[in-house]
């Protein structure tokens, strides 16, 4: 898998004129300069606009981005977070008020302050956007309900009444923070009228649907307004883009400024991970993001001068997704049957031998989250799925299926083959649907890989119901309302309303996967995998593990994907010219290294 960060819209028109530089890349900028950071964080698009909250942007991350907090890598505590414009913070038991104090030093580029209307200008700008605690619904589970500014440097948000979502925390602090002076003029003066009537659950239906209509075209001129000039609260300021590379510059009024070492960042552009790997063979990077690496690269790029590699968890795992609107795939039989057959330890070694660690079993969650959560005695009792044609066999012939020269024929007499997509340019899912199409091919179940032109045609087509099987990000911790939704979400039907959620129909309002509303399952009686999900959100720890055994038993049994291999981040640095990067298992690893320099890291050597 590469990592993408950005992908999607279509930026403001216009962009690249006022940055006058579109064309080859700068090679004034090298790496070895005195105080120059070379890295490679997202694919640079020289037309996107300094937009944050555009998925083409030119607004990078712990560079000339700045969030309230900065997510921690932890196994378990979602809302662990380090400080970003936010110094501190606040709240309640139940989760429904947060109290937000800023960085009393925080400077934008322009020298003005970075006060608590700023924030509250980009709570409304998060709004037009929707999704997360910004969502435009009445009585939306997890909602912000009101924005409150106390003073110059402290702001409230309340949750809407209704609900006490354990996420509240982790979905504000994540917003990123844009100048009020900037953004502000795009936006009416009524702005939080019309957000409190389309969020207000006692609003006239009427009022509701035009204020919401009003604030969805509002979304869209903002996501695509594209500044003139970078005005930053972060480390850095843009430079200037071109399609090669981007270029910061050191923001002097950054409130850690004594912090930074480097006087440029350099982030150079990428279409595959063979680019990457390229750079880090030739040193020229400084850090780069996570790729995956088969061993005979990562061997190429570690015998150059000054590379190191530093790994730790991720919590996120491969998995190969059913879409059970297909027959046979809705037969539980058949999945188990596939679980059986496909060597999990092979196609790691072939798909993810870096980078990958075997997953243990499916349950929804990496090994280690769900050791954590439950217990390994727990994780153990369930059914493993070791490679075993014996029971793969027994199960084929449960689904109403019989062998016959070598080729498994379904109960209506046609062949039963396959279909598994993957994206192009995901290296790892390319070369382990490979390894899985052969191992299935020479179980007697024909089976074709076909690649999508790229990761977002591949998202949207997945959407629509277009393949059979495919390989899915899952386990996305440490959310594990987060983690589970990726399962037992809208992709599967559920939907949340309110502190309820609804079951769609396959093929309806998202529903792709296509799996049962509820099934039952040995011990435990009949499970809506939907609703248990939707209570971890409003879940406290012990109330937390006992829906995670129950969930992670219904994924080990009715297998709406299943788990190939967990994630290990690693990621390459060089030492030649910086020092000071994060240590392996960091709690750091996860986020950009601007946001590593942010936190004390990486100094001049």
């Amino acid at each position: 898998m590469k990592r993408r960060a950005f992908a999607g819209l279509t930026a403001a028109g216009g962009f690249a004129a006022v940055l006058g530089t579109a064309g080859c890349t700068d090679s004034s900028d090298s790496s070895s300069s005195a105080g120059v950071f070379t890295a490679i964080q997202t694919e640079i698009d020289a037309n996107a606009p300094i937009n944050p909250y555009n998925q083409k942007t030119n607004s990078f991350p712990g560079y000339n981005a700045m969030q309230l907090g900065w997510p921690k890598n932890s196994l378990t505590d979602a809302n662990a977070f380090y400080p970003g414009l936010a110094a501190s913070w606040t709240e309640t038991p139940d989760h429904l008020k947060l109290t937000v104090k800023l960085q009393p030093d925080a400077k934008w580029s322009d020298g003005k302050p970075v006060t608590a209307d700023d924030v509250k200008a980009s709570a409304a700008v998060s709004f037009s956007q929707g999704g997360g605690a910004f969502a435009v619904s009445p009585g939306a589970a997890g909602g912000v309900g009101a924005v409150t500014v106390i003073d110059a440097h402290t702001i409230e948000f309340d949750q809407a009444p209704g609900s006490s979502n354990n996420s509240f925390l982790r979905n504000v602090l994540s917003m990123y923070v844009i100048p009020k002076s900037v953004f502000g003029p795009q936006m009416p003066d009524n702005i939080w009228d019309l957000i409190k009537t389309a969020t207000d659950p006692k609003a006239a239906k009427k009022d509701q649907t035009a204020a919401q209509g009003k604030i969805q075209a509002l979304g869209k001129k903002l996501v695509e307004f594209g500044p003139k000039k970078d005005v930053s609260a972060g480390p850095f300021v843009l430079q200037r883009v071109n399609p090669g590379e981007a270029v910061l510059v050191k923001n002097e009024h950054f409130f850690a400024a004594d912090k930074i070492a480097p006087s440029k960042v350099v982030l150079k552009n990428y279409s595959g991970n063979e680019q990457i790997w390229n750079y880090l063979i030739a040193g020229e990077l400084d850090a780069a993001i996570y790729t995956a690496t088969p061993a005979n690269v990562r061997k190429k790029i570690l015998a150059k001068q000054g590379n190191k590699m530093i790994s730790g968890f991720s919590p996120v795992a491969a998995a190969l997704a059913f879409n059970q609107s297909v027959k046979p795939l809705d037969n539980v039989h058949v999945r188990r049957a596939l679980a059986y057959l496909i060597d999990r330890k092979l196609t790691t070694k072939i798909g993810e031998s870096v980078g990958g660690t075997p997953s243990q079993t499916t349950t929804g969650l990496i090994s280690d989250a769900a050791n954590a959560w439950i217990g390994q005695d727990a994780v153990d009792k369930l059914n493993q799925y070791p490679h075993d044609a014996a029971k793969a066999e027994a199960e084929l012939k449960k689904a109403g299926m019989s062998k016959k020269g070598g080729q498994w024929i379904q109960a209506n007499g046609k062949p039963f083959t396959l279909q598994l997509q993957v994206p192009n340019g995901f290296s790892d899912w390319v070369a382990g649907g490979k390894s899985i199409s052969s191992q299935l091919t020479d179980a007697g179940i024909k089976t074709e890989v076909k690649t999508s032109a790229d990761y977002a045609t591949y998202l949207s087509e997945i959407a629509e119901g277009k393949y059979q099987l495919g390989f899915w990000l899952i386990a996305l911790g440490p959310s594990t309302y987060n983690a589970y939704a990726r399962l037992y979400g809208p992709s599967n039907g559920w939907n949340q309303f309110g502190a309820n959620v609804q079951h769609s129909a396959p093929g309806k309002n998202g529903n792709w996967m296509g799996g049962a509303e509820k099934a039952t399952i040995p011990g435990l009686g009949t499970i809506n995998p939907g609703e248990l999900t939707n209570k971890l959100a409003q879940a406290n720890e012990a109330q937390q593990k006992e829906i995670i055994a129950k969930l992670a038993a219904y994924s080990n049994d009715q297998l709406p994907a299943i788990q190939i291999w967990d994630y290990t981040n690693i990621q390459f640095v060089n030492e030649s010219r910086f020092t000071s990067f994060p240590k392996d298992d960091s709690d750091v690893l996860r986020l950009h290294p601007g946001t590593w320099m942010q936190l004390g890291y990486i100094k001049k050597k």
